[in-house]
């Protein structure tokens, strides 16, 4: 008996596994688990469509002025540098300015390694409220490796650690920190201003 049900038409009892009563000739709908999840990663999916439709454009050019009139499958810019002002989906980024420190007197990095402060600035042009994250918001390579943010790197700043919400139409100013090897060549930075959207602004920045 467990594995009978009753009809949602008609109120027969019916098997379980019955896909149209045979009295009454109603199908039975069934929500299993597989197809709640299917929905709810459809959901997810969409949402990651609808926020990151845009490419990466630098401010003051239009996606048409950044490629080149020699064809129509010309590559648009995909890497942006320091002092660049960055628009992804009305998020703003500008990579101001990425320096060196050796650390203070309680404070120093690994023998051999430096400190290397990258300071940004978001300015929040949507009409709704961002997260910056300094951890999840950024992700960067030096000469290819991937590196950590520091904490130890970040006090040795006088700008704040990039952390917090930022409304609309207002800015945050802040440094993100690693400890490189110090003869590093290349950071690339990669941010994502909508976790959602999958989209980011890939900053270079060399010695």
């Amino acid at each position: 008996m467990g594995k009978m049900i009753k009809c949602k038409t008609c109120g027969e009892e019916i098997a379980k596994s019955a896909r149209v009563c045979p009295k009454c000739g109603a199908k039975q709908k069934r929500h299993t688990i597989l197809g709640i999840v299917l929905i709810v990663v459809g959901i997810f999916a969409i949402i990651g469509a609808l926020s990151g439709n845009d490419n990466p454009t630098k401010v003051g050019e239009t996606e048409k002025s950044q490629s080149s009139t020699t064809g129509a499958d010309s590559e648009m810019q995909t890497e942006f540098y320091v002092g660049e002002k960055v628009d992804l989906n009305n998020v703003v980024a500008t990579l101001v300015n990425v320096s060196e420190s050796s650390g203070s007197q309680f404070n120093k990095p690994t023998d051999g390694n430096v400190f290397l402060l990258c300071e940004f600035e978001i300015e929040n042009n949507s009409t709704s409220d961002i997260v910056v994250s300094s951890i999840l918001s950024f992700e960067a390579y030096v000469d290819g490796y991937s590196k950590n943010m520091s904490l130890s790197a970040v006090i040795e700043s006088d700008k704040p650690q990039l952390d917090g919400t930022v409304a609309a139409t207002k800015k945050i100013n802040g440094v993100v920190g690693y400890e490189v090897p110090s003869d590093w060549q290349e950071i690339e930075i990669h941010y994502t201003p909508n976790f959602w959207g999958g989209k980011d602004i890939t900053f270079i920045a060399t010695k």
